[in-house]
This record gives C-alpha cells, structure tokens and sequence, in this order.
C-alpha cells in the first residue's frame, strides 16, 4: 500500500501501489492500493468504471457546474463520465479495481479546479 499519497508523489513512489491486471479493449483493468489525495486525472477516450473493492474513498469529480464529492464504500461502482477529471481522496486507505480508458491524464500538482488548465 502507498501511504501518503499526494497529487506530488513521484512515479517511482507510486510503482508497488499500482497494476495493471489486464489489457481490455482500448482500456486497461487495474488494481491500486493507497491512502492519501491523488491526482486529478481524467480519460478522453471513454468512461471509467471504478469499483471500491475495501475500504472508502471520497470521489470527487467535477461536473460542468462544479465540483461534486460523494463518498463510497467497499463494494460500491462508479462510472467516470468520458473527458471529466476526478480524483479519490482516502485518509484511511481502499482498494479499487478500475476499468480505465487508455491514455489517462495525470496532474502532477494540486490545482482546486483543473478546467482552468482547459482555458486559454
């Protein structure tokens, strides 16, 4: 488990918290174990399925009229509408299994609201 997270945390940091279990179509299914904040990230290829396979998670995704935060639990879905960033945050920890667009778009620092990275 990667403990800590933050949107900062170096790839090198991230590798044992992370895998990928299988290619599916033009997506990936994946595992990740952490606690922490991560990034905001979002796929412009299609929708995302997150599954909360233990523990619990706060997602938060931003809507076309804001942010919206929901807190899920282990055993819960949620399906990432396609081009939305979103992130988990988890002081405590979870698992999640993920079917994932490929290639995702990854923040490397924290931003309130990532659509103002969309704006000219």
């Amino acid at each position: 488990m990667l403990r800590g997270r933050t949107p900062e945390t170096p790839e090198a940091d991230r590798q044992g918290a992370f895998a990928r279990l299988a290619p599916y179509r033009d997506s990936a299914i994946n595992v990740a174990k952490f606690s922490g904040e991560g990034p905001w990230e979002r796929h412009v290829n299609g929708d995302e399925i997150v599954q909360v396979v233990d523990g619990a998670v706060t997602f938060h995704i931003m809507m076309d009229d804001g942010p919206q935060s929901h807190a899920l639990k282990a055993g819960m879905v949620v399906i990432v509408p396609q081009g939305k960033w979103h992130r988990f945050e988890t002081p405590d920890g979870v698992t999640l299994m993920t079917t994932t667009p490929q290639p995702t778009q990854h923040l490397t620092f924290a931003i309130d609201d990532p659509r103002t990275l969309d704006k000219d």
